[in-house]
């Protein structure tokens, strides 16, 4: 399978972010959706950054189709009708406006997402291992509602080569039937977490993953601000809401 591109964005520090954000009296950069940062943790700040900080953006990788698929449960192959097997996880997105010291929600953003079934294969695509071409599986969007919130039924994602394990997303703005801005990253779990689901079926045939976090070039440039909280089980299923604030006017 093909790896993804390389990382992109880069880490400011809280004095940085502040001015970005407006905070420390500099613009809060009007216009940019998504801007490419995560502040760096200071306790000694006197001014503290509102709870939905902009995340860092990641890189797309090679396996994005813009399908648009108007939907939240997106396990199944709407040609086919076939659910892709897998332990389930709903995925909630929380998607707010970074204002000056504060957040609000973000209604009427387009989030999309794609990732690998348990067998480390992509949709629609065609790979030196695979060729799915015509099939949509575990992608689709949601608009977020007025409290800013899109969410998703999935499946928790396997592993191919080269990466950890991870959830692609892509969050975009629409006015007048035109994209206005768009940021894009990925989602990451934790390591104990993925050990005891892909111990089980239908993961188990794959055998251990051969790229753990702390090994995957795109989590080390900012991953470890987008890793998964989950509740649930690796019997039952797992949740997470994902808090993700804009930098847009």
């Amino acid at each position: 399978m093909d790896n993804d591109d390389k990382p992109v964005g880069k880490v400011l520090s809280r004095r940085q972010a502040l001015r970005l954000l407006g905070v420390a009296g500099g613009a809060a950069g009007a216009g940019l959706l998504g801007e490419r940062v995560i502040a760096q943790n200071n306790p000694n700040s006197p001014t503290a950054l509102p709870s939905c900080v902009v995340r860092p953006a990641l890189t797309e990788g090679p396996y994005f189709v813009d399908e648009r698929l108007n939907r939240s449960d997106i396990r199944t192959d709407s040609k086919t009708g076939t659910i892709k097997a897998g332990l389930p996880l709903t995925l909630t997105f929380l998607v707010s406006t970074v204002g000056v010291g504060k957040c609000e929600p973000r209604s009427g953003v387009m989030v999309d997402v794609w990732h690998c079934d348990a067998q480390g294969a992509y949709s629609d695509v065609s790979d030196r291992s695979f060729n799915t071409q015509g099939q949509d599986f575990l992608r689709g969007y949601q608009i977020t509602d007025a409290s800013g919130k899109a969410t998703f039924s999935t499946i928790y994602p396997g592993w191919y080569p080269g990466r950890a394990v991870h959830i692609h997303f892509k969050l975009r703005t629409v006015q007048g039937g035109s994209f206005t801005g768009e940021f894009t990253s990925q989602l990451f779990f934790d390591e104990a977490v993925t050990d005891a689901v892909h111990a089980r079926a239908p993961y188990d045939t794959r055998g251990r993953r051969t790229t753990l976090n702390q090994n995957d070039s795109i989590y080390r440039n900012g991953g470890n601000q987008m890793l998964l909280s989950l509740k649930g089980s690796p019997t039952t299923g797992y949740a997470a809401t994902f808090d993700v604030g804009l930098n847009i006017a």
